[in-house]
């Protein structure tokens, strides 16, 4: 799918292309989701340059991710996408700068784009060139893990107050491990971005499409203090997080030494009358005790005894 932004609007617009298609002259961003191989060419044909392919963008290495290629900047980019769902993910999307326009190629929906539209649409400005809506679209997508951020960081605190807070009784540990484990796992996401944020940042600041302008270099510096600030929120916040996956692990060893604690001191405590009721039990034909009156009662008072006696002293040493 191929979308434009023009100049003077406040909206993307997806097109239909076909042959002979010519791309105006205003367009200052042109958004390639998910596109075809038929697509590429044309907008390769268009610009006159060669786009990075889906494998291209999924190389780990810097030099494959952050390059100059003739007049155009490729800046590749990871960004957390489906924050909301049960399963995250980190997505490539590559940053063309060419001629005062931006190309953006993204195999994903990051909600950071859908945004950063929707201000565009409110805003009363001008859009500007591309490196503007270059910037702008960063600025969205720092905000969207700033506000991942602090949704972790509700739900972790959320998360403390159940596993310290709470009745042991109605403690359902198996549930908060999942949710631990869960935004554990947003976290590294998170981080993982904005280490690619902040090496995207650092070639950029010296790229001539943000170089040469008169605010870039200003805005640039701005995003990688934010980035500066969001990476160790979230080193902090992953701190955090493990402390509180430790502490349920120690809450779960608690509660099992507290059940075999139990079994332990029932298994001494009724052992001694066991030993008295085993021993008034035997089919010997001749036991003195059988032709008392009170051989009853004294059977029962010895067993009252063996109970009474184990748990005076579990309560004296303070097991009970």
């Amino acid at each position: 799918m191929i979308r434009l932004l023009r100049r003077n609007q406040r909206t993307v617009e997806e097109v239909a292309v076909g042959d002979g298609w010519i791309m105006p002259e205003d367009v200052v961003w042109i958004d390639l989701v998910e596109p075809t191989r038929d697509e590429e060419i044309l907008i390769e044909t268009q610009l006159k340059m060669q786009l990075p392919t889906r494998e291209d963008m999924g190389e780990i290495e810097a030099s494959s991710r952050l390059y100059r290629e003739g007049a155009a900047t490729f800046l590749t980019v990871e960004v957390i996408t489906g924050a909301a769902a049960e399963a995250p993910k980190l997505e490539p999307v590559t940053f063309v700068l060419i001629k005062d326009r931006l190309v953006t190629i993204r195999y994903a929906h990051p909600r950071a784009f859908v945004l950063f539209e929707g201000n565009l649409a409110e805003r009363g400005s001008d859009c500007g060139d591309g490196e503007s809506v270059f910037l702008g679209l960063l600025d969205a997508i720092v905000d969207r893990i700033a506000d991942i951020l602090e949704a972790a960081s509700d739900q972790v605190e959320a998360l403390s107050r159940h596993i310290f807070d709470r009745p042991r009784k109605t403690a359902r540990f198996e549930i908060i491990l999942g949710k631990l484990g869960r935004w554990r796992g947003i976290t590294a996401k998170v981080r993982n971005s904005l280490i690619s944020l902040s090496r995207l940042l650092v070639y950029g600041a010296v790229s001539p499409h943000i170089a040469e302008g008169v605010d870039h270099a200003a805005r640039i510096g701005s995003l990688q203090q934010d980035v500066a600030s969001l990476t160790d929120h979230a080193g902090h916040l992953s701190g955090d997080i493990t402390f509180l996956l430790d502490a349920t692990l120690g809450m779960i060893n608690i509660e099992q030494n507290g059940i075999i604690k139990f079994f332990s001191i029932a298994a001494v405590i009724f052992l001694p009358p066991t030993l008295v009721a085993s021993y008034f039990g035997m089919n010997f034909k001749h036991m003195a005790e059988f032709d008392l009156p009170w051989g009853e009662p004294l059977a029962l008072g010895l067993m009252v005894v063996a109970v009474v006696l184990p748990m005076l002293w579990f309560k004296r040493k303070g097991w009970l």
